[in-house]
């Protein structure tokens, strides 16, 4: 049977969130595809996972690029088995309030988190219908629900843009669930939980390793074909 193929955007960080996601895919025999706006950051990633005797590409891709998108697809050929929007762009987590919004930050989280996505669905389709049965995870936060389930409307909306973006992010999947319902496609949100990815800021002493929270999103990712679509979820665990 043919490889199994899955791209990773956002995947240029060794303790970054995408590695480990693309690591324990590799580990389950896929071709992984690491992709970054900076491509020479994904190829080291990418060589340590082929030396480890897996098969690991890495490839420009920038969200906020439409032609990069385009032109990364034109690199693709075959199927593709997952794709897992996994970029994202935190912007905002000092804003307390929707009135302290910056406006282009949250123009960035749309760009990086929901539009660069959405684009890149619509320009991998032919790629994802060619498999048997893809799956597409969009990696949200569980600041969406905030919005989504008002849990906030007593206190304020910490980081407005990033808790904005990823809220639309999960209407982005319910959308595409609609769109892809007579296809074997399965779409999915998973909130990946406190995640210590960004040691530098010092304020992840009590996050988990990414590899733990990159277990979640491979779950989301290798569904089997009655598996759950349209849905929240944390660690396998429904959010919603």
């Amino acid at each position: 049977m043919p490889t199994k193929t899955a791209l990773i955007t956002g995947a240029s960080r060794p303790v970054g969130l995408g590695f480990a996601v693309a690591r324990l895919l590799a580990e389950q025999g896929y071709h992984v595809i690491l992709t970054a706006r900076d491509v020479a950051r994904a190829e080291p990633l990418a060589a340590e996972l082929r030396a480890a005797g897996h098969q690991a590409t890495a490839l420009r891709l920038d969200l906020t690029d439409p032609a990069s998108i385009t032109e990364a697809a034109a690199r693709l050929t075959g199927h593709l088995d997952v794709l897992i929007n996994n970029a994202s762009d935190v912007v905002d987590f000092t804003a307390l309030s929707a009135l302290e919004a910056d406006v282009n930050a949250v123009r960035s989280a749309l760009d990086i988190d929901v539009l660069g996505p959405w684009q890149l669905v619509q320009t991998l389709l032919p790629l994802l219908e060619a498999a048997p049965a893809a799956r597409i995870v969009n990696v949200s936060s569980v600041s969406a629900l905030q919005i989504a389930t008002g849990l906030d409307l007593r206190a304020s909306l910490r980081a407005p843009a990033h808790s904005f973006a990823k809220h639309t992010l999960n209407v982005l999947t319910e959308v595409l669930v609609h769109a892809l319902k007579d296809t074997p496609i399965l779409v999915n949100s998973v909130d990946p939980g406190e995640t210590a990815t960004h040691p530098e800021r010092g304020d992840e002493d009590d996050a988990r390793p990414a590899a733990d929270s990159a277990r979640g999103i491979v779950w989301a990712a290798t569904l089997p074909p009655d598996g759950p679509t349209g849905g929240f979820f944390r660690d396998g665990e429904s959010l919603l």
